[in-house]
């Protein structure tokens, strides 16, 4: 056997995971039990679990055992969803919901405001004073019960303060902030997005129900208007293991 012990193992763990043998919500046996299968300590062993576990595949419930995890299903993010907000909104829709395949019934969106000054990162991508004021607007969207991504969305005090879209109670609102910034007469026509990956904060972690050793998308988004960014929406926070950024890149002469 090359390699360390515990490699060995979790190498035939994970490829009993992926080809099948071990189901999603199968329980994996007890560490005493793998130990003696394979003669090593349970020391070992546990370094195989924290491999898997670090690896996304399966997860510890207190003193209930080591399970494989469920697979989310994967959606797909395609670089033209936001033709769900630009509408029109015959069925309330926005691109989440369009990329998550719900229905506005099944979709639900919790929401934190405040107004901020804008430090000097949120300042430089608006392209204003540091200390603009700032509607700062927290989001935890779901899915059909399931939290699917969080966001930090800003838009300028001078566009939306004393507002219908300054009020927290007006969400969630068919066409997003495309639909609601069109009701102020800020037309949207372009989006620019810059996507990274990183591990989750502890925060997002919890709120999304990410596994451990599974990295997130985090995406900076700007909305602009006649050139001036309306909206920074930094970060938005996508569990890795739930989606595929789907992009469309037209070329022309």
């Amino acid at each position: 056997m090359s390699g360390h012990a515990y490699e060995h193992i979790a190498a035939e763990l994970r490829d009993a995971i992926l080809a099948g043998g071990l189901t999603p919500g199968a329980r994996l046996p007890r560490h005493a039990d793998l130990a003696r299968q394979y003669g090593v300590s349970e020391i070992v062993v546990r370094q195989a679990i924290d491999d898997l576990k670090n690896a996304g595949l399966v997860e510890t419930r207190g003193r209930g055992g080591t399970w494989v995890r469920e697979r989310p299903p994967v959606r797909r993010i395609s670089s033209e969803r936001y033709l769900a907000d630009l509408g029109p909104q015959t069925v309330p829709q926005t691109s989440f919901t369009r990329d998550q395949g719900i229905t506005w019934e099944q979709y639900r969106l919790d929401t934190a405001y405040r107004w901020i000054g804008a430090d000097e990162r949120l300042a430089g991508l608006f392209g204003v004073e540091t200390g603009a004021r700032v509607l700062e607007r927290h989001f935890v969207f779901y899915a059909a019960g399931v939290p699917a991504q969080v966001s930090r969305a800003c838009l300028l005090a001078a566009d939306v303060e004393r507002t219908p879209v300054a009020d927290s109670r007006n969400e969630p609102w068919p066409g997003g902030t495309i639909n609601q910034l069109r009701t102020l007469g800020i037309e949207v026509d372009d989006i620019r997005e810059s996507v990274t990956t990183r591990m989750p904060t502890p925060q997002e972690a919890q709120t999304l129900r990410v596994a451990q050793g599974v990295p997130v998308f985090a995406i900076t988004r700007l909305m602009l208007a006649a050139g001036r960014v309306v909206e920074v929406a930094d970060p938005i926070v996508i569990p890795g293991d739930r989606a595929i950024l789907d992009y469309s890149i037209p070329l022309r002469r």
